[in-house]
């Protein structure tokens, strides 16, 4: 009797950790990753490229001609004559999700790029099939395949990434490390992070285990629907995932769907966050809207009387917070719209009307590779300088002209080093007027001590950089 009771005894004790976890309500992930993992595929991809031996030749043929590697490649040819190069086949995995019956296929664009051949395994079937490109959007990493598969395939349906709250659970299914049809859980860490991936970075964060392999594949809600499309890992990081939101990827998807090409707008501005200092360098009480810190010549901003200088402070009569929250608005408008943006320029505010032109993807100012020289003092800035001297100079410091003054040294400790100004920096203006002496920058210095603050607009790599440096009031 008494080793009966101990076994019921012990029977119960192991009984509560299940009636715990049932009265916790924690998810039951068996019917939903069953159904929606009938929508999402492998995917493979194959690139054909030249063997070492041409790589190897093009790099040795390229050289200059003074160079001892093109002395090597012409004596190598001489002797033994052009080598044949051996093709090669490079080869990846990826994942993507099912959104129409009759084969429409989302994936990430880096997994299709430059894809020689692409291959799609659906869950139920054992050959893959043949998947052509239907359109890719670079700037956010999505692209749209199709497979000839007939009708009737299961789908996944996009959700609202907007409403979702962060703590939810959800789901992710892919093909990491080649091993198809994979499911992990978790739930949605954060929302809106930049990672640096792109222009148009909002991803949602998850702990879902997402690894190389499941970009392109769906992260999925309780109800079944894509919140976000997994793209991006932290190589060093656990429990660190983004996706892309599908409230951003669906429309995206649709026009690509549609066959229209993705058009954006554009401003033709580089812009700056604002800080305090910088703030009451433009003489505004709190560091709110966006700084211009380059208007590019010919381009709309330029046509609608836009100056570098210039704040953001509304865009079609709503508040601007930011140049990510401004870029982002521009984006989803289209080449030939009109908006009213305005501006806070010397102390008073400018309403100009803009006429947008199309985003090009990539947009790069040109960098300049040349290092600054040295050899002269530091002034009271804690800047060593100098003008800038020929038109060769200027050319490699990315000016138009000989303009500015040249930052050869930056004193450690000093107001100028605190705020990332930098050797190689060229000083154009101070406080929207142009220095092209020291006796020009000293008088804008003195003129600007009541305030405690001088603006300086810095040419950086072919880019312009605004500074606020703060003053000794005297």
């Amino acid at each position: 009797m008494k080793r009966f009771m101990a076994l019921c005894t012990l029977l119960t004790f192991l009984a509560i950790p299940n009636l715990v976890l049932a009265k916790a309500g924690l998810p039951d992930f068996t019917d939903l990753a069953e159904q929606a993992g009938k929508a999402v595929v492998n995917i493979s991809t194959t690139k054909n490229v030249a063997g070492g031996s041409m790589q190897m030749q093009e790099f040795f043929k390229n050289a200059p001609k003074n160079s001892p590697f093109r002395d090597f490649f012409d004596q190598f040819e001489r002797y033994f004559g052009q080598q044949e190069a051996i093709p090669r086949k490079l080869m990846s995995l990826g994942s993507g999700f099912i959104i129409s019956t009759d084969g429409y296929i989302v994936t990430n664009n880096h997994v299709v790029a430059e894809a020689d051949e692409i291959k799609v395994k659906l869950l139920s079937r054992d050959k893959p099939y043949d998947a052509k490109v239907i359109g890719r959007d670079q700037e956010t990493d999505l692209a749209l395949l199709k497979i000839e598969a007939g009708n009737g395939l299961p789908v996944l349906e996009f959700g609202n990434s907007d409403v979702t709250r962060v703590g939810e659970w959800v789901l992710a299914i892919g093909n990491p490390f080649g091993l198809g049809h994979t499911v992990t859980a978790g739930i949605i860490s954060g929302k809106g992070r930049h990672i640096g991936a792109g222009p148009f970075d909002s991803f949602l964060q998850t702990d879902a285990s997402i690894n190389p392999g499941n970009s392109g594949g769906p992260l999925i809600d309780m109800e079944g629907r894509v919140v976000g499309i997994n793209t991006a890992i932290v190589p060093n990081g656990q429990g660190i995932g983004f996706a892309t939101p599908s409230s951003q990827a669906g429309k995206i998807i649709q026009q690509l769907k549609s066959g229209k090409k993705i058009q954006r707008g554009w401003l033709g501005i580089t812009m700056q966050e604002l800080d305090e200092n910088t703030a009451r360098g433009v003489g505004l009480k709190e560091p709110k809207g966006v700084l211009v810190a380059q208007v590019i010549p010919g381009d709309p901003a330029d046509k609608a009387g836009m100056k570098t200088g210039d704040v953001i402070v509304k865009a079609a009569g709503q508040n601007v917070d930011n140049p990510a929250d401004l870029l982002k608005r521009i984006a989803n408008m289209r080449p030939g719209d009109k908006v009213q943006l305005t501006v806070w320029r010397l102390n008073r505010t400018v309403d100009l009307s803009v006429t947008l032109g199309e985003r090009k993807p990539n947009f790069v100012a040109e960098q300049d590779k040349r290092g600054p020289r040295r050899g002269a003092p530091s002034n009271e800035l804690g800047l060593g300088l100098r003008p800038v001297e020929g038109g060769e100079e200027a050319q490699a410091l990315g000016l138009p002209k000989p303009q500015g003054l040249l930052i050869m040294e930056v004193k450690p400790g000093s107001a100028a080093s605190q705020v990332d100004i930098q050797p190689g920096d060229v000083i154009v203006e101070a406080n929207q007027k142009p220095v092209n002496t020291m006796e020009q920058l000293r008088s804008v210095i003195d003129s600007s001590r009541q305030s405690g603050m001088a603006m300086l607009l810095i040419k950086r790599q072919g880019k312009n950089v605004f500074r606020a440096i703060t003053l000794d009031k005297k």
